[in-house]
């Protein structure tokens, strides 16, 4: 089996040295990734300028690809150029240091690596730490510990050999997000729904000119039953199967049974 790993956090993240030699034992592995930090980026790709490849080593010693590009962008290179001869079986984008619920997958990086793989035909996973709810922890408990990758990687190279053997649809991907602590176990879940109440900071620098800072409050999470949000507040691993299809199709119905202009 080949997988392609790439991420959002850069090639020097713990979270893709984890997921690397998660899957090492399983698989020939390749890693393309991005050479900073691209996290929400969403599925941005590079169409002016030009994309550089070079490779580096990682801690552990293994040469690894690196661009100046967006994540999809390292996908496509990958598949596309540095794997062309053997193309990848799975395309694993990860593991993100951070969780990727409900409508984050507007934003991703992660997911949209994810999905740029399921475009190029080949199934693909996106993989996610979920410390959103460290912070209840922390009230609850006292300090939780520090992120820890080793759950994500371990369920990452069950679910690469579940994948040899059971190939997911085309264009679709899973989007799996995992607790940091100790998972209860497993969820098949639907996308559920987060907001970010936004938060838009106006300052001023020292010569006098405006400018802005895009930060965040603490995310909205609508916990229903069945879905990733619900899933992760209950310490599960959440496993929501996506496609690219984003058809609202109840809508079309409604459109057909007008009236509708021009319809």
């Amino acid at each position: 089996m080949r997988i392609l790993i790439t991420n959002d956090d850069g090639v020097h993240a713990d979270g893709l040295l984890a997921l690397k030699q998660a899957l090492d034992p399983v698989a020939d592995v390749t890693v393309v990734a991005p050479d900073r930090p691209r996290s929400a980026c969403g599925h941005s790709i590079t169409l002016h300028k030009p994309l550089r490849l070079y490779t580096t080593r990682l801690p552990d010693g293994a040469e690894v690809w690196v661009s100046n590009g967006t994540p999809s962008d390292c996908v496509t290179l990958a598949i596309l150029d540095v794997m062309k001869a053997a193309p990848p079986d799975l395309v694993v984008s990860g593991i993100n240091h951070g969780p990727n619920l409900g409508w984050d997958l507007t934003y991703s990086g992660t997911v949209s690596a994810a999905m740029e793989g399921a475009i190029l035909g080949v199934p693909a996973v996106a993989l996610s730490v979920a410390w959103r709810f460290r912070r209840m922890v922390e009230e609850e408990e006292g300090p939780a510990p520090p992120i820890d990758f080793s759950h994500a990687a371990a369920y990452a190279a069950e679910l690469a050999r579940y994948l040899d053997a059971h190939r997911l649809p085309d264009h679709t991907l899973l989007n799996v997000n995992v607790p940091h602590l100790q998972p209860k176990g497993a969820r098949i879940t639907r996308q559920g729904i987060r907001r970010y109440p936004g938060k838009l900071e106006k300052r001023t620098d020292p010569m006098g000119r405006v400018y802005y800072w895009l930060g965040g409050d603490d995310p909205v999470d609508v916990c229903e039953e069945g879905t990733d949000v619900q899933a992760i507040a209950e310490q599960y691993i959440s496993v929501t199967p996506v496609q690219l299809d984003l058809t609202d199709r109840a809508l079309i119905q409604q459109f057909l049974e007008g009236p509708f202009p021009g319809v």
